[in-house]
């Protein structure tokens, strides 16, 4: 893998992060959201700090009641969303014969 490729992966939002943060956002809550996905909640909670630092801000404000988004965090959230929504209209698309 060439140094800029590496530097790219290193920087790339995945799928379990996006669909960590749109869960957290919902529920407030970082155990519900990894009850929901299957992971720990320390794994979703590396997933949201991951994709804070891939984004280079914050998109939660962590309190006793939990957790609610930034401004910012806000403003990433339909994009978010509309991300997840395009990759599971390419998930619906069938494969070809063959294939």
């Amino acid at each position: 893998m060439r140094e800029d490729e590496r530097a790219m992966d290193q920087q790339a939002m995945h799928e379990r992060e996006l669909r960590a943060f749109v869960l957290v956002a919902d529920s407030g809550r970082i155990d519900q959201a990894a009850t929901e996905l299957g992971h720990s909640q320390p794994a979703v909670s590396y997933q949201i700090r991951c994709l804070e630092q891939d984004l280079g801000m914050k998109l939660f404000i962590r309190n006793a009641a939990g957790l609610r988004l930034t401004p910012e965090g806000a403003m990433v959230l339909p994009s978010v969303r509309a991300i997840l929504a395009l990759i599971e209209g390419i998930r619906g698309i069938p494969a070809p014969a063959g294939v």
